[in-house]
């Protein structure tokens, strides 16, 4: 049938850790401890790519990069970057068992989806080790995908390249890529999707792309609120986002709009 078979998730900042909370102090942690003071802003920009990943590419960011260069006389090289990663690893790990519970209408949104016949599967940027701590906790909490896959499984090649999301549409034996929606809450998300030839979906309301905690959201008055949600939405769709909900509870009604544009012969990459 030409219609969405189905749904490939982010993790954390889009169904759990709202916000995004578990890693970005670290790694604004880590770089303090090697002599570098980086903003939240920097901290977040790569969010959802491979950690060490991440890592590189706040070193890679000019100002970062400039500071570098100045406390240590020479470029950052990849025994800096592992050193980094060595360090965040285990602070991370250690953290993540608090940070499992999933985003408000996630888990009544996949029985919806799932009792329409939709298949769950899910990405991330955090490794094996990490996402047995998030699994085993968002399960305990009510929420457990089909199908899992971490860049362990792909070479250590995460976001944005595609091929997690092709390892779900294997393992899920989804018969094509324009019948797959893909939902993140960050840039690399977005990319992933549009790389993978999915419908890409970000997600607005507790995403990393936003940068706001479950209490720092809700402290908003209504106006605050609508503009953060609205420069997220832009943000994702700067990038080529194919739709943007503000929260989970939206997203079937975007699936029976996506079912429409199938079966009218509509594929996510086409302008």
């Amino acid at each position: 049938m030409n219609r969405v078979e189905g749904v490939i998730f982010d993790w954390a900042g889009t169904t759990v850790d709202f916000g995004c909370v578990a890693p970005v102090n670290i790694f604004l942690k880590i770089f303090k401890e090697s002599g570098i003071e980086i903003t939240m802003d920097e901290a977040r920009e790569p969010m959802g790519m491979l950690k060490r990943d991440h890592i590189k590419a706040i070193l890679e960011m000019k100002r970062i990069k400039e500071l570098w260069e100045v406390k240590y006389n020479r470029e950052f090289n990849e025994k800096d970057i592992d050193e980094l990663y060595s360090s965040f690893k285990p602070l991370l790990i250690a953290s993540l068992s608090k940070y499992t519970n999933p985003i408000p209408e996630v888990i009544d949104t996949v029985e919806i989806l799932r009792n329409n016949g939709i298949k769950i599967g899910s990405t991330t940027g955090y490794t094996d080790d990490m996402m047995s701590i998030v699994k085993d906790g968002a399960k305990d909490n009510g929420y457990e995908p089909d199908f899992c896959v971490t860049p362990d499984s792909t070479n250590s090649i995460g976001r944005p390249y595609p091929y997690m999301i092709f390892r779900n549409i294997e393992a899920l034996n989804l018969s094509a890529s324009w019948k797959v929606v893909k939902v993140g809450d960050t840039i690399s998300d977005i990319k992933e999707g549009i790389n993978a030839g999915v419908w890409s979906v970000g997600v607005a309301v507790g995403s990393s792309q936003m940068g706001l905690s479950y209490d720092e959201f809700n402290t908003l008055n209504e106006n605050e609120k609508n503009e953060v949600i609205k420069n997220t939405q832009e943000s994702f769709l700067k990038v080529g986002a194919n739709f943007t909900i503000k929260t989970m509870s939206e997203l079937p009604d975007l699936i029976k709009k996506i079912n429409i544009l199938i079966s009218e012969g509509k594929r996510p990459n086409e302008k």
